[in-house]
């Protein structure tokens, strides 16, 4: 008869009742990831360096004498690739914006998670920026532990204080960077010169920014993606047996098992995986990926250089940890393009033609033409009826140029500009209001359907229709 204590039951589907980041009492866990190292950490931090100077430069890069990129919320105006959009452009904006998250929604049902690990700025930011300096100032995880439990002495204060005070100083030159994104470079510069007294409301944006940011890579840090982003949720939709994740090859590496030097594995029914949980300590959002696909899972890679490592080690081939799908895992099926996966490539394909027809179609100059309220027509002389109107002109390009408006549509109407020649300014909107005079033969009772042409010489630039107001 056998004694002692019985084999503890061990649910292996524990994982999915709660978070990584959250103790059994609700209370948040810190993640100390250890710093990761090899070959894809090597090639994140190469994409990342030239994400963060396209980033930094951007701003600063002209075409046609415009930035590259300006997001003036507060004008309402949007530079993208040289190219001017004003709000009259929001259908294409909308248009731009959807193309895009079909383009992520494919990328997704495609390649997992890979935008999240290898292109987010949050990542990019918590992950190659403020935890590098952590760990030149803290040191790796355990002394990071150590140095949180340590009382309040002059080695706790002096570090926290060094690196508390680079975060502020990186997350302040971040709000400046976002605000060059929204006024320009030209006038961040202004704004600099003159001080912050001068510019209390731009200095107020830059500081309420920079306090986000700080708290965000300081405190909040994986929360970020795992409780706020709602990405990860998308998941659970997107995601298919057929998507390729970073993924831990249960068939080869089950059952777990302690390695023993000279053990004939195989013979003693033991998986590859050797329980070393170094996957569990890289990671940065505290799963085990050995548990499966998981919402907090960004595809970071840093389970794969800790896995492919301890492989090299013990001797064993690399790969237990790699970019799979679960089809390829359990089946040994290779990457296929699934129906789903054609299907979102159509439509994406057919955004993409519809949105750069748009932009090729796109005019330079667009009109808004309406009669002035509370205004009836006028007869200045028995042969001569008037209608004041109110023009507003938006300038898309990057030139001044006059302009003149005619009408169209009858022989005999003749505009009266309002003050001096029509003159646009560019990337600008120019508003003047006009007089259009007709000759009472010519009008088709009260109301009169009349089209104004907007000319820059003998080129059309744009065409309006509206009403003329007349006697009866």
């Amino acid at each position: 008869m056998k004694t002692g204590k019985e084999a503890p039951i061990i649910d292996y589907d524990a994982y999915r009742d709660t978070i990584g980041t959250v103790d059994e009492d609700g209370h948040r866990k810190w993640v100390y990831p250890r710093k990761p190292k090899g070959r894809m950490h090597t090639y994140r931090a190469i994409v990342a360096v030239i994400l963060l100077i396209g980033l930094f430069v951007g701003p600063f890069l002209r075409i046609n004498g415009e930035p590259m990129f300006l997001f003036n919320l507060l004008e309402r105006k949007f530079i993208i690739l040289g190219l001017t959009f004003w709000p009259q452009d929001f259908h294409l904006f909308a248009l731009a914006l959807i193309t895009f998250m079909v383009f992520i929604i494919l990328f997704t049902v495609a390649f997992g998670r890979v935008w999240c690990g290898w292109a987010c700025p949050q990542t990019i930011f918590m992950e190659m920026v403020f935890r590098k300096i952590e760990y030149l100032i803290e040191g790796d995880a355990p002394k990071q532990r150590k140095l949180s439990r340590q009382a309040w002495d002059a080695e706790k204060i002096s570090k926290r204080s060094l690196k508390y005070t680079l975060f502020a100083l990186i997350s302040f030159l971040i709000g400046n960077l976002v605000m060059a994104y929204v006024v320009g470079t030209e006038e961040l510069s202004k704004i600099i010169t003159e001080g912050p007294a001068e510019n209390m409301g731009n200095f107020t944006f830059v500081l309420i920014f920079s306090g986000i940011f700080f708290f965000v890579f300081a405190y909040l840090r994986e929360q970020a993606c795992i409780a706020i982003c709602p990405y990860g949720r998308l998941q659970g939709v997107l995601l298919d047996k057929d998507s390729i994740v970073v993924a831990y090859d249960n068939v080869r590496g089950e059952p777990r098992d302690l390695f023993r030097k000279n053990e004939d594995r195989q013979e003693a029914n033991k998986g590859d995986c050797i329980n070393c949980s170094l996957c569990v300590q890289v990671c940065p959002t505290g799963i085990d990926i050995r548990n499966g696909t998981q919402l907090e899972c960004v595809n970071c890679t840093a389970c794969i250089d800790a896995c492919d490592d301890v492989m090299d080690k013990v001797g064993f081939k690399r790969g237990l940890i790699r970019f799979a799908s679960m089809n390829n895992i359990a089946l040994g099926k290779k990457f296929k393009y699934t129906p789903k996966m054609i299907a979102y490539t159509v439509v994406l394909i057919g955004l993409m033609a519809f949105l750069s027809f748009s932009l090729s179609t796109r005019s330079d100059v667009e009109a808004t033409i309406l009669r002035a309220k509370g205004t009836f027509y006028t007869m200045p002389n028995d042969s001569t009826v008037s209608n004041l109107y109110n023009l507003q002109i938006v300038n898309k390009t990057q030139k001044d140029f006059p302009l003149t408006i005619k009408v169209m549509n009858l022989e005999n109407g003749v505009v009266k500009m309002v003050g001096k020649e029509l003159q646009v300014t560019a990337r600008d909107i120019t508003k003047r209001p006009f007089f259009v005079e007709l000759p009472p033969g010519s009008l088709d009772g009260m109301k009169t359907k009349i089209v104004l042409g907007v000319f820059s010489g003998d080129k059309k630039l744009d065409e309006v229709k509206t009403t003329f107001l007349g006697p009866m």
